[in-house]
Formats: C-alpha cells, sequence, structure tokens
C-alpha cells in the first residue's frame, strides 16, 4: 500500500513525548514490509536545511483566506531508507523553537494557522509529487483536520476519490481545544464548523473532527480504545467514542529493539540475557553507585523513570500521605532510584524526600544513558499510572528483566501479566485503585516475593525478557485496519 503519515513530530527531527517515536518505529517497519510510506511533518528552526535535500520550485498551501508559500525538503527516514520524510518549510509558522509552544505547558496563539498549513500541505506535497496514497494515516489532534480535508474536500477530487484515512489517538488528554473565531484559520467553509464535527461547548476541537471524520480510528492499545469509551477516560467524547465504536480499534506500540534490548545495550555497563543475568547483577551494582545508594545485591531495588506529571500518579508516589514512597522507604527493606522532570512541587518533593531517607536517590532532569541503567539495574519498575494509552517504559522493563510495578489501566494492563502467587506465573505485580495505600501494598507485594519467593522472580523474569513486543505485530495490525479503512471509505 501506499501510505501518507502526517505527524506534528517525528524520531529523530522534532520529539515532545512518545508520538514521535511511534509515527517513526511505524513507519519504518512498515517500509521493511514493503508498503510505500511518505511522512510529512513541518521543518522546525532545528532541523537542519543543509541535512535535507530541496524539492524544486516552491509549494502553494490554500490556508485560512489565501494561500502560503513554501519549499519542501526531504531526507530519508534514519534507519530506514525506504521511509521518506517530507517537510513543509515555513518561516513564519515553523520557524521557530517548540513544536506546540514556547514551554511543554503553553501553546502558540497561531497553532490553528500552523497545524492547518500542515495538514493542507501534507495533500499538496501529495501533488507536488504525483503520489496518491491509498491511506492518509493523521497522527494526533495536531494532524486532526487532514481527515476533515480528505472526507469533505480532497475526496471530490479523483486523484484521492480512493483514498482511506485512519486517525490515531496517542493522548486523549490533548485534544487541540480553540476558540471559534480560529476556524477561518482552517480555510474551510463555515459550514464544516458543526457539519466536521469541530463545535463543542462553543470552541473548536482539532480532536473531534478529526474523530469525526476518519474512516477509521485507532489508539495505542485494545484496553485503552475501551477505556476513552467510557465518562472516565473520554475526556468529554467519549459519546461519540460510543457512536463511533464500530471503527474504533487499539494496537499496542512496538519496542525498538535495535535500542531497547540488553544483550546489546551499549549505554549499559554489562550486557546481559534470560540465559545469563551476570550483567544483570553489575548493572544493579552500577545503578546503586550512580545514585549514592549502597551497593548491595540482596536488597530489592525499585526504579522510576519519566515525567513527574499528575498523569503519572505522582502526587500518589511522593505527596506526603500514609504509604506514599516516604511509608515504603521508612517501613521496608528496599531502595528507590528515580529520575524524571516535571512539576515543580514534586521535584520540590523529591528533594526533600532525599534528605530524610538514605535508601531513596533522585535525578531531577533527564539522561538517556540513566534511564537505560535504571531499566536495566532495576529489580522492579514502578508505574502507577492514571491513564496509560499505550506506555513503553513498563515493556523495557519487562525486556530488561525487571519487573513492573503498575496500575491495571490502558496499555499496562495489556502487556503486564499479574503475579499468581499460587503458580509463579506473570510477568509484574498490579492494582487497581491509584491510592497511596494499593502503591504501598503492592509494593510491599513485590518486595516479599523478592525475599520469599526467589525462584518465582526469577521464572517471572525469564518469562517478561521473552515477551514479543516487536513492531511487526503491530505493523500486521495496522495493515488491517488500512484494509478495513478502505473498505468503508471507498465502498
Amino acid at each position: 500500500m501506499k501510505i501518507l503519515m502526517v505527524s506534528a513530530e517525528v524520531v529523530p527531527f522534532a520529539k515532545t513525548g512518545g508520538l514521535a517515536d511511534a509515527v517513526s518505529a511505524l513507519a519504518g517497519n512498515l517500509s521493511e514490509q514493503g508498503h510505500d510510506v511518505k511522512i510529512v511533518m513541518p521543518r522546525y528552526y532545528k532541523i537542519d536545511r543543509k541535512k535535507l535535500t530541496p524539492l524544486p520550485g516552491a509549494m502553494g498551501v490554500p490556508v485560512g483566506g489565501g494561500q502560503e508559500w513554501t519549499e519542501v525538503y526531504s531526507a530519508p527516514l534514519p534507519g530506514f531508507p525506504k521511509a521518506t520524510v517530507y517537510f513543509i518549510d515555513h518561516e513564519q509558522c515553523f520557524g521557530r523553537d517548540g513544536v506546540y509552544g514556547p514551554t511543554p505547558s503553553s501553546d502558540f496563539p497561531d497553532n490553528t494557522y500552523r497545524f492547518s498549513l500542515l495538514a493542507h500541505g501534507a495533500f499538496q506535497v501529495c501533488n507536488k509529487l504525483g503520489w496518491f496514497p491509498d491511506i492518509v494515516h493523521a497522527h494526533d489532534w495536531s494532524a486532526g483536520l487532514a481527515t476533515v480535508l480528505l472526507k469533505h474536500v480532497c475526496r471530490w477530487q479523483e486523484k484521492f476519490r480512493h483514498t482511506a484515512s485512519v486517525y490515531t489517538i496517542h493522548n486523549m488528554g490533548y485534544q487541540g481545544v480553540f476558540g471559534k473565531d480560529k476556524f477561518p484559520d482552517l480555510g474551510l467553509d463555515w459550514g464544516l464548523y458543526y457539519g466536521a464535527g469541530f463545535e463543542r461547548n462553543g470552541a473548536l476541537n482539532f480532536l473531534q473532527a478529526g474523530i469525526s471524520c476518519a474512516d477509521m480510528v485507532t489508539t495505542v492499545s485494545p484496553t485503552y480504545a475501551h477505556e476513552i469509551q467510557t465518562p472516565e477516560g473520554g475526556f468529554g467524547l467519549d459519546g461519540l467514542l460510543r457512536v463511533r465504536s464500530d471503527v474504533v480499534r487499539g494496537i499496542v506500540n512496538g519496542v525498538d529493539k535495535s535500542v531497547w534490548n540488553p544483550a546489546t545495550d551499549s549505554l549499559i555497563p554489562a550486557r546481559f540475557g534470560a540465559g545469563d543475568m551476570a550483567g544483570k547483577a553489575a548493572c544493579k551494582a552500577a545503578l546503586q553507585k550512580e545514585f549514592g545508594l549502597p551497593v548491595r545485591p540482596d536488597v530489592p531495588l525499585v526504579g522510576m523513570v519519566g515525567r513527574l506529571v499528575s498523569q503519572k500518579g505522582i502526587a500518589e508516589v511522593f505527596a506526603p500521605s500514609y504509604g506514599s514512597v516516604y511509608s515504603i522507604c521508612s517501613t521496608m527493606d528496599v531502595q528507590f532510584a528515580v529520575i524524571g522532570t516535571g512539576e515543580r512541587w514534586c521535584e520540590d518533593e523529591i528533594r526533600e524526600l532525599q534528605s530524610k531517607l538514605p535508601n531513596f536517590r533522585a535525578k531531577i532532569g533527564y539522561s538517556e544513558r540513566v534511564s537505560h541503567l535504571v531499566e536495566a539495574g532495576a529489580d522492579f519498575f514502578l508505574m502507577p499510572s492514571q491513564y496509560e494509552p499505550c506506555g513503553l517504559n513498563q515493556m523495557y522493563s519487562e525486556l530488561y528483566g525487571t519487573l513492573p510495578i503498575v496500575r491495571r489501566t490502558g496499555g499496562l494492563a495489556d502487556t503486564v501479566e499479574n503475579y499468581n502467587e499460587q503458580t509463579g506465573e506473570g510477568t509484574g505485580f498490579m492494582f487497581d485503585s491509584l491510592t497511596p495505600g494499593a502503591i504501598y501494598d503492592t509494593v510491599g507485594w513485590a518486595v516479599w516475593a523478592y525475599y520469599n519467593r526467589k525462584e518465582h522472580i526469577r521464572a517471572m523474569q525469564e518469562r517478561a525478557m521473552a515477551m514479543d513486543f516487536s513492531w511487526k505485530a503491530s505493523c500486521d495490525g495496522y495493515v488491517e485496519v488500512y484494509k478495513e479503512a478502505l473498505s468503508r471509505g471507498c465502498s
């Protein structure tokens, strides 16, 4: 198939979160399976033009009430030479630092115009290349307009008549909501404000319109596909998703084994595998030294890596209360190693905890090397998310024989098998209620098994390290969705 992906971010060119990794890996692996895959994204300020190949001639893009002239550049997707990335170059819209805003918690005021230029520009790139896709695959709110344009504008043209759309929701919490007065930026007839599903509570909602107009809707795990159709997980759009439930599918993201593989990982001090765990013991000692913890091979070490934001359950872990990490470290013979950055109160609380607890150490910030070391050297990995569309760290942990302690939600529920005390089966430890008490009890359960069921822990590590989180299974799932989209959209 010919597949056009539209995304605001793609690794390694621009990244704010897991979206960039998923788009790059999915596109690349589909291209390796023989599909003709192209990606369209903005050329941000930090993407060096000198490393890209210009396409001859300027490209006009209809946007707002007129037309913008842009340049287009291309480059092979690193690691996947059969896939090509096309960059829309427009200094006014994209020649700035930041993807969505100057800081992670703020938006640029012209985002409606910027991402309208991206969506319209994606179809203009097809025209410029004389290449017309079977599938337009749009990712998250910033590309939601692409499904609208295909359904209400481009499909009236013969060259796009047999093109279908797939829309992937990577996180329902980000919807692209703007004032109604921004609608003219989209270059659409006002009738589509209601007709294409943009209107919500008197405002403009990109995600809602993308869902409304797509031939198929996917999200990044089967459980999350169910959760977003509930009031608790739908962020106000659960009713629309229930109406469209016949086209909603959940497909778990894969893991890049060229990066996350304990047998080949160049960022850890010793390599290891299920048959020889000596390297993991060496990594644990290195991790303890890195964080200034006593080097003890006999104590269970719990790791955490990630953003310190409310979605990740940080209040229940770090805020002073019974059952929080203070209680865990005060009452259990255990060690904690945390690396992350995020909400200021949490960073301050973590610094305070370090001054009180000799068995708790943290690094505020992010380091790829230290993140790999935590995954490789820890015995357990704590991930108590409020919601988790897919999650990757729990899969990294399993592949490194580090047993996840997770809340039963989203992709965590789909990729971790709960421990069975009777049989020793499982790949991690799960709980349901997001409370400090539940976290305390589940960490205590894992620590108990570490000290009292060593043969179970070893068997769980071997089972976890043998899990198949390859992108091949994910790609096969998307190909089936593409086929269904074509049967629905072009019938």
